[in-house]
């Protein structure tokens, strides 16, 4: 049985499984936190219940909030230069619109 040697590129990277894991995380916290966040900032509500929705809030691994995700290239794993648009890095865009693989890229003068 032959087995095929992944090409640069393909094979998943411990920052990827990093970033996706914060991705997960804070989407699913996302509804918990903006609901303590509006606690916490309504003037309404009386002061015991916004301490402790300030308390529950920094209680909160810092995973769960959305800042702590960085955009990253699927491909590569690399933090700079991506493309949000296409969540590639400007060389593995390059590369894959050079190769006809990005549907809707024109070829500019390169």
């Amino acid at each position: 049985m032959v087995t095929k040697i992944p090409t640069p590129g393909c094979f998943i990277n411990t920052m990827i499984m990093r970033d996706n894991f914060k991705r997960h995380m804070a989407a699913e916290a996302e509804a918990e936190r903006r609901a303590l966040k509006h606690i916490v900032y309504n003037m309404t509500v009386p002061v015991r219940a916004r301490i402790q929705a300030q308390l529950k809030l920094a209680v909160m691994p810092n995973y769960t909030r959305m800042n702590q995700t960085k955009n990253r290239c699927v491909v590569s794993g690399k933090g700079r230069a991506v493309l949000s648009e296409f969540k590639m890095s400007r060389h593995q865009f390059r590369m894959a619109a050079q190769n006809g693989e990005l549907p809707g890229v024109k070829r500019a003068t390169w």
